[in-house]
């Protein structure tokens, strides 16, 4: 069927304004494959049904809308960590900023650098996550990615790996648009944890993709906030084996427009997916959680935990769905988005959803959406807490069960930390 005219355009407009990226032919092939798939349904539109929510306009226009810089060193993000830090600026990777490569456990190639070899195990990965995501709902925005990425890092884990690896994205132009590409392999018993951090460009479109062996575990804790202006898609694509463990965290704090995309398949028996986020917004902030999670074998548990702070018109949107295949038995699914609204411009909007063809399972899910707690705040202002305190505390308290998904106790007080200062400088 051919596409409306409108996307039509929109999706050739963008495509000359990128040039494809040179490589060897097995990367050539994947991206032309991708593509393909991409000219077939378009760039989003709004009246598409995942995206009614998010106008998707200044994403897929031909140029990045300009950002301003804001003044600040993201390299220090995670500092109280002893982690291995990989520095990109504005979709390049900066190797005179990056620490040395070599870490115990693990190989790390740029993306840039392994595509211009004739055979690499990253062939049978790169893309593949990604395509298998397009099912049942397009995510036209990481094939884009798939087709153009510039940049990324290649990481395959063979065992315990020692530290986190950072990565760290820098904004130094107020016109940059970046497309990084990560492809993340985790061998059997392998454990990695990565941190990301950074505003990346004025426009941002990543891909991650993580295909975790039977028995690995993968944890993933990343911070969006600094450059306001900025605006930003990004999709992570998992594959979880029997018994492995996927935890991703994401504080978002700032941003005109973020929307983050988490597609999980758990394939493998006794396999644990958590993806988790809280945010904090103020004024023109547009924030979009989507998640697809897919049970596709017994006893398997997810976890979607999800908060959103929003003031002065600042609008949250959620969409998460919980699909049990036919055979998945003895499931445990659990959703919950809640948003905590600050004043009456601001808004929630939510799409929960279950779809369940399996008769031995435990799937739940709720959204809920309200003002502060006043027996709370009055509990505490009859205790003589002034009430900007009084509200930050409660509000703190409200994105708890969110934080409390990150595992590492140094991250989660860093965390905690982070929010506390974002809400004290908005104190009225």
């Amino acid at each position: 069927m051919a596409l409306p005219e409108a996307k039509q355009t929109a999706t050739e407009a963008r495509l000359a304004s990128l040039e494809m990226p040179g490589g060897a032919g097995w990367i050539n092939a994947l991206r032309e494959d991708a593509l393909t798939r991409l000219r077939a349904v378009g760039l989003p539109h709004a009246r598409d049904e995942y995206w009614k929510y998010t106008r998707p306009d200044t994403l897929v226009q031909a140029n990045a809308p300009k950002a301003a810089l804001f003044a600040g060193d993201d390299s220090e993000r995670f500092g109280g960590v002893d982690r291995l830090k990989l520095v990109f600026v504005d979709g390049v990777f900066d190797p005179d900023e990056s620490d040395d490569l070599n870490l115990e456990g693990v190989k790390i190639e740029r993306l840039a650098e392994a595509s211009q070899t004739d055979i690499h195990w990253a062939k049978d990965l790169y893309g593949a996550l990604e395509m298998r995501g397009q099912t049942p709902v397009a995510r036209p925005m990481a094939t884009l990615n798939t087709a153009m990425a510039t940049d990324g890092v290649l990481i395959h884990a063979t065992g315990h790996v020692s530290k986190p690896i950072h990565l760290v994205y820098h904004h130094n132009s107020e016109t940059s648009d970046a497309i990084l590409h990560h492809t993340i392999k985790l061998d059997a018993g392998a454990d990695l944890t990565i941190l990301e951090s950074g505003p990346a460009a004025a426009r941002f479109n990543k891909v991650m993709e993580v295909d975790i062996a039977d028995t690995a575990a993968f944890h993933h804790v990343r911070k969006q906030g600094r450059d306001h202006e900025r605006q930003a898609v990004t999709h992570i694509f998992a594959r979880l084996g029997a018994e492995s463990t996927f935890k991703s965290f994401t504080l978002t704090a700032n941003g005109v427009m973020t929307r983050n995309e988490c597609v999980i398949e758990l394939t493998g028996d006794d396999a644990v997916a958590h993806v988790a986020g809280a945010c904090v917004g103020d004024g023109d902030f547009h924030h979009d959680d989507t998640v697809f999670v897919t049970h596709d074998a017994e006893r398997c548990e997810s976890r979607q935990v999800f908060k959103k702070v929003l003031r002065n018109g600042a609008t949250g949107v959620f969409q998460g769905k919980i699909l049990v295949k036919e055979g998945a038995q003895k499931t445990d699914g659990y959703q919950i988005s809640q948003s905590l609204l600050l004043d009456g411009d601001s808004q929630f909007l939510a799409k929960p959803e279950l779809e369940i063809y399996a008769d031995d399972v435990v799937c739940s899910h709720g959204s809920t959406s309200g003002a502060i707690d006043e027996d709370g705040l009055f509990y505490l202002r009859a205790r003589g807490i002034p009430q900007n305190i009084a509200t930050d505390l409660l509000t703190l308290a409200f994105l708890a069960e969110a934080v409390e998904e990150v595992e590492d106790e140094v991250l989660r007080e860093d965390i905690v930390s982070r929010l506390a200062d974002w809400l004290e400088r908005r104190r009225g």
